[in-house]
């Protein structure tokens, strides 16, 4: 088989003539635009989805005419009719212009391969004339870059920047694929106690990782500190990922951390994470809200010192305590003293979504004996409120 020489081009501002107006050279047109080239279609007629890209390409409504490669960088034909394939492609060799062929990949001068993009990554994959083949080799690779499963770690030194990325409740699937994506490009892992650690096994041995954890009593660096961290190491042309457990806005300290780094002139990125509050309940059978049960959810830190506990035991909805179960004993006396029903359901989940989870339940009266008994401790979610119940019934699905 001829050899192929592949090689990227930057068609930004060039003119690239896009020849026909069917669905074939809207495609064409559209990856183009996308690619930052000045698009000219020659074409009598468009379909619909040339007719939506008028507002970005230039139509000159007619037949062909060998003029219309004058200026241009590159040319597409997709008539669909040979013999005006066949004499575009000419007049592009004549012009020495690369021509893309779309009736007939044997007689181009040159072809558009399949591509996958990660980020500022660009893979074009070829395979032989077969474009289904082409397709599924594509699909496969943009697959393993999407869930960081290749090496994107850059080698050569780039514009420094921070991901806060919210690495979910525990379970390692449980990330994002964007999130793997940002850890298998970082070159610097600032990780919480809770974030799903098993990741860092995957991490490329020369990938600094930096704890930052914090448990109610011991902190291994201050918030301040890691402000500090990340801001430094991203001015220095580092990729920080700062790995959170659940969702980094959801009482994770993350918008502190992203004005440190919008005061500091550093780029940042936010990946959204699956929240300990919704997904360890759901792991345990309990569905934070059901119908007839609770339309109403509330979330409360342990760390919150001073809650309305009046407006809390009025709530006929469902409450979600994380990380409370050293302050179980002291939550259930000011729910019970403010009104609340001793009867209520309570849940304790703790490890969720890990292979050592397990399950406490009870009601407020008695939710705090059954925890010291059964030694329960954190990491905990405490779920109050009737669709605790669930648990019995839910759980064990």
């Amino acid at each position: 088989m001829t050899s192929r020489h592949p090689l990227l081009l930057d068609l930004a501002g060039r003119r690239v003539v896009v020849v026909g107006g069917g669905p074939v050279a809207a495609r064409r047109a559209r990856r183009l635009l996308e690619d930052g080239a000045s698009v000219v279609v020659v074409a009598p007629a468009l379909c619909e989805d040339l007719v939506e890209l008028l507002d970005r390409v230039t139509w000159r409504q007619r037949e062909y005419l060998v003029t219309d490669l004058d200026g241009a960088w590159l040319v597409h034909t997709a008539t669909g009719d040979r013999s005006v394939d066949d004499a575009v492609a000419e007049d592009a060799e004549t012009a020495r212009l690369w021509c893309v062929r779309a009736d007939d990949a044997a007689a181009s001068s040159a072809w558009t391969p399949a591509v996958a993009r990660s980020g500022d990554v660009t893979v074009a994959v070829g395979a032989g004339g077969d474009p289904r083949r082409a397709t599924a080799l594509r699909n496969a690779i943009a697959l393993l870059l999407d869930t960081g499963a290749l090496p994107l770690r850059r080698h050569r030194p780039g514009t420094g920047h921070v991901v806060l990325v919210g690495g979910g409740p525990g379970d390692p699937g449980l990330i994002t694929t964007r999130g793997r994506r940002a850890l298998a490009e970082a070159d610097v892992v600032v990780v919480d106690r809770l974030a799903p650690r098993a990741l860092l096994a995957e991490l490329d041995p020369s990938v600094e990782v930096i704890e930052a954890g914090k448990s109610p009593h011991a902190h291994t660096l201050t918030q301040t500190e890691i402000n500090a961290v990340l801001v430094e190491r991203a001015q220095a042309g580092d990729r920080v990922v700062r790995l959170k457990g659940g969702d980094p806005f959801l009482l994770g300290r993350g918008g502190e951390e992203v004005l440190a780094c919008i005061a500091a002139g550093v780029p940042v990125e936010v990946v959204p994470g699956v929240t300990s509050a919704l997904a360890v309940p759901a792991a345990a059978g309990i569905p934070v809200t059901h119908r007839g049960l609770s339309r109403q959810l509330t979330i409360l830190s342990a760390h919150d010192t001073a809650p309305d506990w009046a407006t809390l035991a009025r709530l006929e909805g469902t409450l979600v305590l994380l990380m409370g179960v050293a302050q179980l004993g002291s939550h259930t006396r000011e729910l019970l003293a403010h009104g609340k029903d001793p009867g209520t359901p309570v849940a304790i989940v703790e490890r969720g979504t890990l292979p050592s989870q397990r399950t406490t339940v009870g009601t407020l009266a008695d939710i705090a004996v059954r925890a010291r008994e059964r030694g329960v401790g954190n990491p905990a979610v405490v779920v109050v409120g009737d669709v605790a119940a669930l648990a019995d019934v839910l759980g064990t699905v």
